[in-house]
């Protein structure tokens, strides 16, 4: 089974990956085209998938420990690199840098697509995941961005940036309106919710095709500094999730999902942030090629150890 999954999981990624790329390649697609790519799965096909998926979700306790299980690495990380900041007085550029490598990863565009090749009957649950983390992930990211960019570091006034910017994000509207339905038990009428499900399984060919259109014509230097830091997402966020996740007693499933989710490569939106920003363009280029590209051989590999651990 575990070969069977990784030859899926693999083969199925970089190929749509070359798809993509190729099709810049040979000039079916221009430069541009793959914002139109990003903002269809930002604001239909992914709001579409949380709001059916999250609409279904019974909040047990047992999926409000998952819940913090997943959102607590990204918390604990975030704690563990404000200590060592303190304690070994590297540069803030180092500190943020830091920061934005780890929290903000591709759950949406990689993760969840991930979790639909590998394990079709449990994209609702990678969905809660997906949602529940970037809630505490993407938040976290571009307050680290907005200090970076303001001269003075006004915490209070990044935070208030932030939460203008989230008021009008669609994913957490999606989110916020498929945690509503499930709590009040609102069935989506039919005709809704068909189309929004169409949507919503759309999602993981346009994502990962759109990666292979985005990297295209780029340039990439600091590939050194990309794999250094890609190590973060692949294997130290990943490591720490699992001990969590075995200090909690969560399930064997539930514990696949939290590690996908936290293995899943850095988040292609912060190559759109890091040049609104001015944040290490380069190295943030080079980071998202690196772990998009190793996410779907090394992401195996810890689905292999955890296959040997159960």
């Amino acid at each position: 089974m575990g070969g069977d999954v990784a030859l899926r999981t693999t083969v199925t990624i970089l190929s749509l990956i070359f798809f993509g790329y190729i099709s810049r390649k040979f000039g079916f697609l221009k430069h541009g085209d793959e914002r139109v790519f990003s903002a269809y799965v930002y604001y239909f096909a992914l709001p579409a998938l949380f709001i059916t998926d999250l609409a279904e979700v019974d909040f047990s306790p047992e999926r409000l420990i998952f819940i913090f299980t997943g959102q607590f690495p990204i918390v604990l990380m975030t704690a563990i690199y404000l200590l060592l900041y303190r304690v070994f007085k590297f540069s803030k550029e180092t500190l943020y840098l830091l920061i934005v490598s780890t929290v903000f990863g591709s759950l949406a565009f990689f993760g969840i697509p991930f979790i639909m090749l590998a394990f079709p009957n449990e994209v609702a649950l990678a969905t809660l995941s997906a949602a529940s983390i970037s809630i505490i992930g993407v938040p976290i990211s571009i307050i680290v961005l907005e200090l970076h960019h303001m001269e003075k570091s006004n915490l209070s006034e990044s935070v208030g940036q932030v939460v203008k910017k989230l008021s009008r994000n669609p994913l957490v509207g999606s989110i916020v309106i498929g945690f509503v339905l499930s709590t009040l038990k609102i069935k989506i009428p039919l005709p809704i919710a068909i189309p929004l499900r169409m949507l919503g399984a759309t999602t993981a060919t346009v994502a990962i095709f759109m990666l292979g259109v985005f990297f295209y014509g780029r340039k990439y230097v600091n590939i050194v500094d990309g794999f250094k830091f890609s190590l973060l997402r692949a294997v130290v966020l990943p490591t720490l999730a699992l001990l969590i996740a075995a200090w909690l007693k969560i399930t064997p499933t539930e514990r696949t999902i939290i590690l996908v989710m936290h293995g899943a490569p850095v988040a292609i939106s912060n190559m759109i942030l890091s040049e609104r920003y001015n944040f290490h363009k380069e190295t943030m280029a080079s980071l998202i090629l690196v772990s998009s590209l190793a996410a779907g051989l090394y992401l195996n590999l810890w689905l292999l150890l955890l296959e040997i651990l159960n």
